[in-house]
């Protein structure tokens, strides 16, 4: 760490020493808009020269200068800062997703929106969120290796298939010639989070027309902690002045993360008419991050036990513990294909398979139930998700002679396999060891590792076929039709349509709107993997345990749980773009409804029959169980809501400015909820857990060889509700706005330095006074960056 830092001010200081006569290169353009609207899109439409002006459904385009103007080194805090229907959670010490991170669209859930690398689908997380949700974790982009991404704001199930209900991510790999290179540190306010980003894309030609590019970042980020003393702790030390006990005994926070992130772009000519293309992505990371720390005084894994005489868990953590959870996950995909024209057909055959696989450990633990015997450091299972991908596909123009322009008619045919695995831990993560008889627990306390009994492998498998229809009835009309068969192993077959229509007034003002059923069908993660989790009640300090049942369960099935089925939605948008002189806007109105969502039902009560089961069912540390719970379609909603986007290129001040806002207004209500299965808990999660108002308005200005950006984030009011043991804990947090600010010197033709802030004002939300028993200062379920304000320096090259 302290090498990699070191190196990259050492870099930015020669660059800073660049000499003063180099002459001044022509002034830099602001940072593109984020709705770049007269740019080419390949998201949402097969035909090959539209532009999002010209879309039917809202296209964002999010350019590389745009990704690059956000310090952050993940790709999810980039488009949050950008498009306000979007959203990301931190959610420290929250197990897998303190590092695969649930991010959302339109309020929706994360793996209610389709993500695709080059307009080829990618494979979803290992990781299970806490309401069921099976995502694509965004955080293996490589940024640098990125031309830009397109947000497809618009279902999009009847094209893509399952998934694109709240719409479509479609990152756009770099296939431009030269070298860009990076070097970048930042550190919040505080003093802490240190990170260096460190990375480079470099671009050859192959033959007419054909590329190779490469891009490799490196991200070493330190931990944060936004806590204070916990109350307990501070009584501990008082009843125990000779123990010197930390402070604060744990951290809430950022992990401490190590990152490596890679992509490669290819294509190369066969002949005239046929070329062949491969891209890959490949990321490992590690991290590590805090859970609540366990107090000698309360904890049952310090009681006395005459199994163990003489031995109590005082004599190796006298002043308690906070178990350090980490993971190792390493994730890549590989696609490849051919694809050509044949007359007047454009085809494409393509295979693709992606795999990600996340092993957690835990240190500065303890299994309680095998006394001495015990490790203190544990690993917890491995959760492995892979899928496997073919694809045909067809397009071609069509000459009738009463359409204004030749159609454009796309037809394509899938296969899809996915495959969840559990691997288990090692034997003392989860096993139940002599002491448990006389109640000390057992399993890795705070993350029981996955046992033989929950480890297997899942898999599913679907086939679909579509037919696309894009019709220009006149000069201004232009309608489009998709439909698409899809059918899976699991639960059966689903169709899907789409219409879309746009009616231009003037080449510079058009109404757009369509109209559309989606799906998303149930992974096998989510039908058959079984959980176990621990937690801290903060009214009585005592932790509890809950298990999440597989579906197929004999207690699950006991409670209720029934087969899960597919969600399925009807999307519906109307909205108006607009363009002069410089100046674009749109405003779009959406409705999303969904049926059949899904969640964990409510927190079903263990006794000691239960107990019993589980136990003969071989759930880890079920002797400790509190509760149980299972997945299950509970509840149908309706999402509405308000994009609008303006912006403004121009000249002023002998130089040239820019200045964007963006708006959404989305609103989210539970049409239909079955009470014995979601509580009112959920109802309010899934209702408020969002902010219903998010906004930006971003400033550029550039004027010979410097630039200026500064951009105001807004956040509206927002709830956190958690079920904590047996309470509701119920806060409203109020709007926030911060302010983010950089400048930038170019130094020579292929150098520049800037240096900025993010949160400049360091602005920190509502404290979260419910948390305060824990030393948690602010909830860890914040929809924005909970650790206030940071500086950041990069350096940046090219040629």
């Amino acid at each position: 760490m302290t090498l990699m830092t070191s190196t990259a001010w050492t870099v930015l200081a020669m660059a800073v020493a660049a000499p003063a006569w180099a002459q001044a290169p022509a002034a830099p353009s602001p940072a593109a808009a984020v709705t770049e609207i007269d740019a080419l899109i390949v998201t949402g439409t097969r035909r090959v020269n539209r532009t999002a002006f010209e879309s039917a459904a809202p296209v964002d385009v999010v350019s590389h200068d745009v990704l690059e103007s956000i310090a952050s080194d993940e790709i999810m805090n980039k488009l949050q800062a950008t498009t306000p229907s979007f959203n990301v959670q931190r959610l420290p010490a929250a197990d897998g997703q303190a590092f695969v991170r649930p991010a959302t669209l339109r309020g929706l859930s994360p793996d209610q929106t389709l993500v695709m690398v080059n307009g080829k689908r990618r494979h979803r997380s290992a990781v299970l969120g806490g309401r069921g949700q099976q995502g694509v974790d965004m955080a293996q982009f490589s940024a640098g290796g990125m031309e830009r991404i397109e947000v497809l704001r618009d279902g999009a199930s009847a094209q893509y298939g399952s998934d694109a209900i709240a719409g479509v991510i479609n990152v756009i790999l770099s296939d431009r010639e030269g070298f860009n290179g990076y070097a970048q540190t930042s550190q919040y306010y505080e003093g802490d989070g240190t990170k260096t980003e460190v990375g480079g894309r470099y671009g050859v030609k192959l033959g007419e027309g054909g590329y190779l590019v490469g891009a490799l970042d490196y991200t070493d980020a330190e931990a944060t902690s936004r806590t204070r003393q916990r109350p307990d702790a501070i009584a501990f030390q008082a009843a125990n002045p000779s123990l010197k006990v930390p402070n604060p005994v744990q951290r809430w926070g950022q992990p401490d993360r190590t990152v490596w992130r890679s992509s490669l772009n290819a294509a190369l000519p066969i002949s005239e008419a046929v070329e062949a293309y491969g891209f890959a992505t490949y990321t490992d990371s590690t991290g590590v991050t805090d859970f609540n720390w366990r107090n000698p005084s309360t904890d049952s894994s310090y009681r006395a036990s005459t199994v163990f005489p003489g031995w109590t868990l005082n004599s190796v953590y006298p002043t308690g513990f906070s178990p350090k959870f980490g993971q190792d996950e390493t994730d890549y995909q590989l696609n490849g294909g051919v694809r050509g024209d044949l007359g007047s057909y454009h085809w494409d055959l393509s295979a693709g398979f992606g795999r990600d696989e996340v092993n957690y450990f835990l240190n500065n633990s303890i299994n309680a139930s095998f006394g001495p015997n015990s490790p203190t450091s544990f690993d917890a299972g491995t959760l492995v998700q892979e899928e496997q991908t073919l694809n045909f596909d067809v397009t071609r123009p069509l000459a009738w002679s009463f359409l204004a322009q030749p159609a454009n008619l796309a037809m394509g045919a899938e296969a899809r396999t996915e495959t969840f695995e559990i691997k288990a831990g090692d034997r003392y993560s989860w096993d139940v060891g002599p002491g448990a008889a006389s109640g000390l627990p057992s399993g890795s306390n705070g993350f029981p590792g996955y046992s033989p009994s929950q480890a297997g492998s899942w898999d599913q498998t679907s086939y679909a076929g579509y037919v696309d229809l894009d019709l220009p009835l006149t000069d201004k009309l232009t309608t489009a039709v998709a439909i698409r068969y899809e059918d899976f192993s699991e639960f059966g077959s689903t169709t899907d349509g789409k219409i879309t229509a746009r009616y231009e007034f003037t080449p510079d003002f058009a109404v757009r709107g369509a109209v559309s059923t989606g799906f998303r069908a149930p992974t096998p993660g989510q039908i058959y993997s079984t959980r176990t989790s621990q937690g801290l009640n903060t009214t009585t300090l005592q932790l509890f345990t809950s298990g999440r049942l597989a579906t197929t369960n004999p207690v699950a099935v006991f409670f209720g749980a029934k087969p899960l089925q597919p969600e399925e939605s009807t999307n519906l948008s109307l909205g108006a773009v607009y363009r002069h002189a410089g100046f674009t806007a749109s405003l779009d109105y959406y409705r999303i409804d969904v049926d059949n969502r899904f969640a964990s039902s409510q927190a079903f009560t263990v006794t000691a029959a239960v107990k019993a089961q589980l136990l003969a069912l071989g759930v880890p540390g079920a002797d400790s169980l509190t509760s149980v719970s299972y997945f299950t379609n509970a509840f149908d909603t309706r999402t509405q809501g308000l994009d609008a986007v303006a912006a403004w290129k121009g000249d002023w001040l002998s130089g040239k400015v820019g200045l964007t806002g963006a708006m959404n207004w989305n609103d989210t209500k539970v049409r239909r909820a079955n009470p014995a299965q979601i509580s009112a808990l959920s109802k309010i999660n899934i209702e408020d857990s969002l902010p219903e108002y998010a906004g930006n308005v971003t400033f550029d200005y550039a004027r010979g060889r410097y630039s200026l950006m500064a951009r105001v984030r807004y956040t509206g009011e927002w709830t956190d509700a958690q079920l904590n043991g047996t309470a509701n804990l119920i806060q409203v947090f109020g709007a926030k706005t911060f302010v983010d600010l950089s400048a930038t010197a170019r130094l020579t033709d292929s150098l520049k330095l800037t240096v900025g802030a993010e949160n400049l004002f360091n602005t920190y939300p509502d404290e979260a006074t419910f948390q305060a028993s824990r030393g948690l200062i602010y909830s860890r379920n914040a929809v924005y960056d909970t650790d206030g304000g940071l500086w950041y320096a990069r350096l940046a090259v090219s040629f």
